[in-house]
């Protein structure tokens, strides 16, 4: 078992060592650059458009625009942020939270570029439904077949046994025997009969339940939260401070945390971001290939909310 743990944390520290962070987040610092800082500058049209009457009537697509951003959101708010944030904390000091911040700043940029492709190279399947993603913008939009063959079967590895499916039922189940002492097998059973009632009925039964459920879930937990910072209203200002003195200059193994160096703050935040908020991932865009839009780039603006909303 030691053995298994040191080979997947050799890997772990492979894949998410220097060179993948670079591309991350340089990849969001370029389009930021590019695209004129439209995460700031487009987010109040961008929150329009989540929010407007117009939800696609008459448009070609499956689901509603906020549908579409529903179904993301609903993999992202919730475990991401609550056990994701704490164990990028917990492994890279305060000052990772600090990097989370940058990730999904600068995430948003790759959001946006990433949802507005999977609505440009989306295609109508044999069943008549939508369907896109970076495996068809792969292919089609850069013509490389392989690439987009590789995205798709990493694509079902990562929602097989990645941050799709093992932390999600770990984390419910691990709550539910701590809080309410209900045995672990039978809550992923629940899970498991719940799931596949949502989506065996494909992308629009899907949407339909995530409308439903992610703004109560969403508004729960930002209330939650803001419930949290205004009883502890006192140890904000030292706390936001701890946070940014952290990201750059590390933090020593006191109060709880592991001693964390400025590299493994940065790792550990952007890790995280993207268990997070999904940007750069590229699940949220097949999510988004099926809304009802003739705008690419409206869908391309909604879809970036989502990670405004989430991190």
């Amino acid at each position: 078992m030691s053995s298994i743990q040191s080979a997947l944390t050799a890997i772990d520290s492979f894949i998410w060592g220097p060179p993948l962070l670079i591309l991350l987040v340089g990849t969001g610092i370029y389009l930021t650059l590019r695209l004129g800082l439209l995460q700031v500058v487009r987010l109040p049209l961008a929150l329009r458009l989540v929010f407007g009457r117009d939800q696609g009537q008459g448009k070609q697509g499956d689901v509603s625009s906020f549908g579409a951003l529903c179904t993301a959101l609903s993999a992202t708010i919730g475990t991401g942020n609550i056990v994701g944030v704490a164990t990028a904390i917990k492994l890279g000091g305060p000052g990772a939270l600090f990097w989370m911040w940058m990730a999904a700043l600068f995430g948003m940029a790759t959001k946006y570029a990433e949802c507005l492709l999977a609505v440009k190279y989306r295609e109508q399947d044999a069943n008549g439904q939508m369907a896109g993603g970076p495996m068809y913008y792969l292919e089609k939009g850069l013509g490389s077949k392989p690439l987009a063959k590789l995205f798709a079967l990493f694509g079902i590895g990562v929602a097989f046994f990645g941050i799709g499916t093992f932390p999600q039922v770990n984390a419910i189940s691990d709550a539910m025997s701590l809080s309410f002492s209900v045995p672990r097998e039978a809550t992923a059973v629940v899970l498991t009969l719940i799931v596949a009632l949502v989506t065996l009925g494909g992308i629009k039964s899907i949407s339909s339940v995530s409308s439903k459920v992610v703004p109560f879930m969403a508004i729960f937990y930002i209330v939650a939260c803001l419930g949290v910072l205004v009883n502890n209203a006192s140890a904000l200002p030292d706390a936001v401070m701890l946070v940014i003195d952290s990201a750059f200059t590390g933090h020593a193994a006191t109060g709880g945390f592991v001693g964390a160096s400025i590299m493994l703050a940065i790792q550990s935040g952007v890790a995280r971001g993207v268990f997070s908020n999904e940007s750069g991932l590229g699940s949220a865009p097949i999510a988004a290939a099926a809304a009802k839009t003739d705008s690419c780039v409206e869908q391309g603006l909604v879809s970036m909310t989502g990670t405004f909303i989430d991190t």
